[in-house]
């Protein structure tokens, strides 16, 4: 089961990237912030790369103006996500997790087999609104589908 508004954000550690990598546990990332967290199945993968990233690359200022952070995460290792970054130009402060062993995915329970793709396992697509390591809000998108964890979706979704 997937995790559902009201449930604390699973506290272990993870790889982020902001510019450089760095090694952090999820706790302190959401602690005493509001956090919009967005799930992809992969770094470089056309939707994830055309669509989903780029939208809140775009509407990043906007989230930053209501001062929400964004969170990208991916069953990635750190210097995939690094390059996808670079390449996406992600702008600093739009953190990227890299989840490796897909160890915070499986904890979030928002696994996604894409042994089919030849991708393995993979982060479903989703985005989650949480308030100091609370999630308000989850949008879990059907398969092949993008709409409920755009970065436009999101932005109505948390509208003040």
């Amino acid at each position: 089961m997937s995790i559902q508004p009201g449930d604390t954000v699973p506290d272990m550690a993870i790889k982020i990237i902001d510019g450089d990598v760095q090694s952090t546990r999820t706790g302190n990332l959401f602690a005493g912030r509001k956090v919009v967290l967005f799930g992809v199945p992969g770094a470089f993968t056309p939707t994830c790369s055309k669509y989903h990233l780029p939208g809140y690359v775009t509407h990043f200022r906007e989230f930053r103006a209501r001062d929400i952070s964004v969170m990208c995460l991916a069953v990635n290792d750190a210097y995939v996500m690094q390059a996808w970054a670079l390449a996406q130009q992600v702008p600093a402060g739009l953190l990227m997790l890299a989840d490796g062993n897909a160890s915070f995915t499986r904890a979030l329970g928002l696994e996604l087999d894409g042994s089919d793709y030849g991708m393995g396992l993979r982060t479903r697509r989703f985005a989650s609104y949480a308030e100091d390591g609370v999630v308000r809000q989850i949008h879990i998108e059907a398969p092949g589908e993008l709409r409920v964890s755009t970065a436009e979706a999101m932005l109505a979704a948390v509208a003040p």
